[in-house]
């Protein structure tokens, strides 16, 4: 059974002339013991709510993942994809992703990333277990990891991160065979992993990866621990290869056609590429079938069950039907008297009236919980033993807590949300793209957006940050002018299931700018007119988050000096393309003089702006002053926006 996995993996590899054949020859073993013997799945229901979830943290390996699946009977996983591997239009990509393939439960290869969304993974199981019952939630995680996934950094956040809640849910298949891309493992690296796992909490267990024995008994201890594992598996990268086994050439390039006829002919199996003997393809789907009859009792319990509709529900990703009755009654009062203050306090304001309406919101701060108001009055905190708390106490670990709610939302039931300051967005970033690139709903509040940190400085003021998010495909990114935008900004982020969300929210307090009902949400369309001009305009102003008040009273000052001028407010570039044309057309108003202010640089503006568009903003980096002095020291001022538009009229 083993070697069927070996040989899909070289054949595909070898039918791409690309790809990675060693780590899954190195692995089948332990894969073949993993999922024969341990994995609660069934291959018919790719989808069951409490299977098991495998990540190939070692993406690299993916033809490992694509000939388990084909192997244990998952229609889409046929030999049809197994030969097209890499190839376009085939659900079989070079590392594996996410909603391409049934059974792939998350976009792998960035090495670390699937070790840390694993944390993810194991976190959200066990609150869903505390808040349904282990009647309906009762699985694990199983992750298969490198030495390359252990060097990366984020490892390190993670480990620590699910040894401190005691995640025992949680078990690494580590495949210690010693060898990177460049050669050997000692060429970069010393670490003492069994020091360093335990040290974090974990208990550790290291076997010979290529004797079932004692692969099977370490599975076993795994599931009778009361924290995380980590089993040490040594193996030889290649395992079976002719003459390469052990060769880090073996890593990243197909064998050749000779190593593999001769692998064929050392390891006696003559078979045709993608061929595999009835009686082992038998065994495989046997394994396939294995979880069907568990499925059908959860099932049973699940029907039986008076959370049926609520867990449904959560899965699905829906949000409850008054999830926004709260919400509603409480722009409507903001509205009619609308307070003066910082973004980041109205983002609060708008996760206080929806964290009770919407159970499934889990958030959280890097230890910045006080700055970023990301914690709701009353919240529990999550924590071992229970887990039920909806509060996470992330340490600082940017990098690591992206990963982990990119785990969560993709686990399913949870809606994850966490804070940090938006420069250290930076950290945060790979994991960020990462939820872009899967289309999940994450989100992410990023607080102290501008300048106006203040004394800090420029280590802690994001001047490039805004156009680098921006610049992420799939990505929301979201900053409201005030509190009733804020608001709309939240929902828009929550009714958005397929696109992660970042909300760019001011340190310092800002005027409201929104002081009329409107009859729809309208940051949810990505820009709008704020402020008619009085006539024909003349000029558009464009501006975003703290800088609204500030193009408001430069149109107050062109006004009054007879420019007809009108005020765009842009909470969202995302949506906004969104838009019909004749909307976009509208919005922008061609044919005036455009102006666009942000303390940000001007990169991306000139989709509103044009080419020759004036821009009020940052060229460089910030200083260490009060705010109030950095917008005047740094020109953005409504002086010099109502400056640009006489230079162009």
């Amino acid at each position: 059974m083993a070697d069927a996995i070996r040989f899909l993996a070289m054949d595909g590899v070898e039918a791409a002339k690309s790809g990675h054949p060693g780590m899954p020859m190195g692995m089948a073993d332990v894969a073949t013991v993993l999922f024969s013997k341990f994995i609660k799945f069934d291959a018919s229901r790719p989808d069951w709510a409490d299977r098991d979830r495998f990540i190939l943290s070692a993406g690299h390996g993916s033809m490992l993942i694509y000939a388990l699946l084909h192997l244990t009977g998952y229609k889409a996983a046929t030999r049809e994809e197994l030969a097209s591997f890499r190839q376009w239009g085939a659900r079989t990509a070079g590392h594996p992703e996410y909603g391409h393939m049934p059974g792939v439960e998350t976009t792998t290869g960035p090495l670390g990333q699937g070790l840390a969304n694993a944390v993810g993974f194991a976190m959200a199981e066990r609150h869903l277990a505390a808040h349904f019952g282990e009647h309906l939630v009762d699985h694990r995680t199983w992750v298969i990891a490198g030495d390359g996934c252990l060097m990366e950094g984020i490892s390190q956040e993670a480990i620590t991160l699910a040894g401190r809640y005691r995640l025992n849910r949680l078990t690494v298949l580590w495949d210690d065979n010693a060898i990177t891309i460049d050669g050997a493992v000692s060429l970069s690296d010393a670490t003492d992993q069994k020091g360093r796992f335990k040290a974090a909490g974990w208990a550790f267990k290291a076997i010979d990866g290529h004797d079932m024995a004692q692969i099977k008994a370490a599975l076993k201890w795994a599931t009778k621990q009361d924290r995380p594992t980590l089993i040490a598996c040594k193996t030889r990268i290649g395992k079976g290869a002719a003459t390469l086994e052990g060769s880090h050439k073996t890593h990243g390039a197909a064998l050749g056609a000779a190593e593999v006829a001769a692998t064929r002919l050392g390891l006696n199996w003559p078979h045709a590429p993608f061929d595999v003997p009835e009686e082992i393809e038998t065994a495989w789907r046997k394994v396939g079938r294995r979880g069907a009859k568990l499925r059908k009792g959860w099932e049973a319990r699940l029907k039986a069950s008076p959370l049926e509709a609520d867990f449904t529900r959560a899965m699905a990703g829906d949000l409850p039907a008054d999830a926004f009755d709260k919400w509603d009654a409480g722009l409507k009062a903001l509205i009619a008297m609308p307070p003066a203050q910082a973004t980041r306090a109205a983002s609060g304001a708008a996760l206080a009236e929806l964290f009770e309406p919407i159970p499934e919101l889990i958030g959280g701060s890097a230890d910045l919980t006080g700055s970023n108001n990301t914690l709701v009055k009353g919240t529990v905190t999550f924590d071992a033993p229970d887990y039920e708390g909806r509060y996470i106490n992330w340490g600082i670990r940017e990098h690591g807590m992206a990963a982990a709610m990119n785990g969560m939302a993709l686990h399913g039931g949870i809606i994850p949300y966490a804070g940090t300051f938006m420069v250290f967005s930076d950290y945060s970033r790979p994991s960020i793209r990462l939820a872009a690139l899967m289309g999940i709903r994450v989100i992410h509040v990023l607080t102290h957006d501008s300048i106006g940190v203040g004394e800090d400085g420029p280590t802690h003021q994001p001047v490039e940050h805004l156009a680098a998010l921006r610049a992420i495909p799939n990505l929301l990114v979201f900053r409201p002018a005030d509190t009733v935008e804020a608001f709309e900004c939240w929902r828009a982020a929550l009714e958005s299931k397929t696109m992660p969300s970042a909300l760019a929210l001011s340190r310092q307090k800002t005027d409201a700018v929104r002081l009329a009902a409107a009859g729809a949400n309208l940051s949810a369309r990505g820009a709008y007119v704020l402020r008619e001009a009085s006539g024909e305009a003349r000029a558009t102003l464009f501006a975003t988050g703290t800088e609204v008040p500030i193009a408001l009273k430069a149109r107050d000052q062109l006004e009054a000096a007879g420019v007809p001028t009108r005020v765009v407010s842009v909470p969202c570039f995302a949506l906004f393309e969104r838009q019909p044309a004749d909307y976009q057309a509208k919005v922008i108003g061609r044919g005036t003089v455009r102006v666009a202010v942000e303390a940000s640089i001007r990169q991306g503006w000139e989709r509103f702006i044009g080419e020759d568009g004036g821009f009020v903003g940052m060229t460089g980096f910030g200083a260490s002053a009060p705010a109030e002095i950095l917008y005047a020291k740094f020109g953005i001022t409504a002086a010099a926006v109502v400056e640009q538009v006489r230079a162009r009229l």
